[in-house]
């Protein structure tokens, strides 16, 4: 008998060690089918931790006590899928989890609604939205009894799951600390009113990355800033051709997330540049981030909750909305051309960068006739395409007049290159420049005076 008793207790100890992991709903063609004939709905919340990391467990248990590796004074990131038609498991989940993870120790929930994503009528996962937001807010009050705050939690929705997020901010009158919308889903909710998609009311902080407006993503500006990688549309990398089959319709929707990821994973600083379009970034007429005061420009992804309060403030205090534009391939630099009297008139100045080489490294996106008329300085943004040491410039000095003047000399008090990608790095300088009309210069740069950084 006491050897059965022994036998038993060692059988219970090896089942308790070994915990069933949750699993992100396996579904197929069969279930969207099936959901033509019998429409489901269901939700599961999977937790993740530092201390479970490969293994997801649920936020509750069966006695509806809370799971005890889940903290409440951690942040809590909530991450929501989108439109699944054919049931497939999202392909950057795993990769997503892991670098948040690595990113920050908190509370990962991904909500899988994939029981209600999964169909072929778009209509009708359209309107789960709203039932599994509701679903949603129930888990959010049993955790607000156990002690977690809705400032802690950053909602992180791709697609259709971006306004999920907003429905629940709504639900909770706008008290979620962020919610960040990854290409909101645009069929059915371009040009609604605020109450029917995600808005930048449903949280005390909104940021959203828009990567496909002409496609399946939304247009209009929705956040305290909205981010357009490429202008919104057309991602470097994805296919260009219908031929490519359903990648050619997916993949710059799904590119938003791919972004923010970058952006924790290596570390690239997607600095972005406020403008009312991306036309007038493109001649580079935005290129003044002084809003920003010492932050600088915004920074695409997890990081732009470091410009939260000046953003929040924009709208609260002048109703201004903050659009910002980037290219994704591309290192910014801005040119500042100090002049100290009227010797340059109205003329325009044109350069190329020399790396440490010597060899010219071509610069783009800048208006080349950026005129110096009634100005002290100009500023100009370039943008190159890989990040080098520049070691020098060449400057070639224009008069919009049509006479030329081989004996004239255009004074340049100072000269100044700072790198607006890193904006840690020291400016570099020339000064007392001397120019002649039509005739290119290389100037050495070196390190600005103290006064000048």
């Amino acid at each position: 008998m006491r050897v059965y008793i022994f036998l038993c207790l060692m059988c219970w100890a090896r089942s308790d060690k070994k915990k069933t992991c949750l699993e992100f709903s396996r579904l197929s063609v069969k279930d969207s089918l099936r959901d033509l004939f019998v429409p489901q709905l269901e939700m599961f919340l999977m937790m993740y931790t530092r201390n479970n990391f490969n293994c997801a467990e649920p936020l509750f248990e069966q006695d509806n006590s809370l799971n005890t590796n889940f903290n409440t004074s951690k942040k809590t990131i909530w991450l929501i899928h989108g439109y699944r038609p054919i049931g497939s498991i999202p392909s950057w989940l795993q990769n997503f989890l892991r670098v948040l993870l690595d990113q920050d120790d908190i509370n990962l929930i991904v909500v899988d609604w994939n029981r209600g994503a999964t169909t072929f009528i778009y209509n009708r996962a359209v309107k789960n939205t709203r039932k599994v937001a509701v679903k949603l807010s129930e888990s959010i009050h049993n955790l607000l009894k156990h002690g977690a705050s809705l400032d802690n939690f950053h909602f992180i929705g791709v697609s259709l799951g971006a306004h999920i997020s907003g429905f629940v901010g709504k639900i909770f009158q706008g008290q979620l600390g962020r919610i960040t919308g990854l290409d909101p889903a645009g069929p059915k909710f371009s040009g609604k009113s605020s109450n029917d998609r995600l808005d930048y009311s449903d949280a005390k902080f909104v940021d959203v990355i828009h990567s496909d407006v002409n496609g399946l993503g939304v247009k209009e500006p929705l956040g305290h800033i909205d981010f357009y990688p490429n202008g919104g549309k057309k991602q470097p990398g994805c296919p260009k051709s219908i031929f490519s089959g359903i990648n050619f319709i997916k993949c710059d929707h799904q590119r938003a997330v791919y972004l923010f990821m970058a952006a924790l994973k290596t570390g690239c600083n997607f600095i972005s540049f406020p403008c009312t379009s991306y036309k007038d970034y493109k001649i580079g007429l935005c290129m003044d981030c002084d809003d920003f005061k010492k932050k600088s420009c915004p920074r695409l992804g997890y990081q732009a909750e470091l410009w939260k309060d000046i953003l929040i403030e924009r709208i609260e205090k002048r109703s201004l909305r903050t659009t910002v534009f980037l290219d994704t391939t591309a290192y910014y630099f801005i040119l500042s051309i100090m002049v100290l009297d009227k010797t340059m008139k109205d003329g325009h100045i044109t350069f190329k960068f020399l790396n440490q080489l010597g060899i010219v490294e071509e610069a783009r996106l800048y208006e080349k006739n950026t005129s110096f008329y009634k100005l002290q300085e100009v500023k100009i943004l370039a943008q190159l395409l890989n990040d080098v040491n520049i070691s020098s410039i060449g400057l070639t000095y224009f008069q919009t007049s049509n006479q030329l003047c081989l004996t004239c000399k255009y004074s340049i008090y100072r000269l100044m290159l700072k790198s607006v990608t890193y904006p840690e790095r020291p400016p570099l300088c020339n000064y007392n420049v001397s120019l002649k009309e039509s005739e290119e210069v290389f100037l050495n740069l070196s390190t600005c005076m103290p006064q000048e950084i």
